[in-house]
């Protein structure tokens, strides 16, 4: 089990790594997963962008781009997140950057799990999840 964060050509770091580490791990055992590499890149939206229309077809700004590798039940893959997005999202959502970061973290992670957002019952119950893994988060000790 590997988790690394990188940066792209901003100035930006994410605390309490280990924590989101420990967190990341506990979510997908609890799903009944396993933990593989990991990969959490900060970049700008020009780079997600980019990786939008290059691998999905999309010409539209997005706050999170994953890339799975999985292998049967290892969860492997890149976590692409924008932080303009991400701040723009904390302040449309009236929410802490810090906090934001983690929903699109955990939002990556379901992705690479197998939970979809496309149908509104999947947004749903991708919604609660992430609802429900920020809340094991507050509740970690570390």
């Amino acid at each position: 089990m590997s988790i690394f964060f990188h940066k792209e050509g901003i100035n930006f770091d994410i605390g309490k790594k280990q924590k989101i580490r420990q967190w990341i791990k506990k979510v997908v055992e609890n799903e009944g997963k396993e933990l593989g590499e990991l990969n959490i890149i900060i970049a700008k939206d020009k780079e997600l962008l980019e990786l939008n229309k290059i691998y999905l077809s999309r010409k539209y700004l997005t706050d999170v781009i994953t890339f799975e590798y999985n292998q049967q039940k290892k969860i492997s893959g890149d976590i692409y997140l924008s932080v303009e997005r991400v701040r723009e999202n904390a302040l449309k959502f009236n929410e802490q950057v810090d906090r934001e970061i983690l929903r699109v973290i955990i939002h990556g992670i379901l992705h690479m799990i197998g939970y979809g957002d496309k149908k509104n019952e999947e947004q749903t119950k991708m919604r609660e999840k992430e609802d429900e893994y920020l809340y094991m988060f507050d509740k970690m000790q570390v």
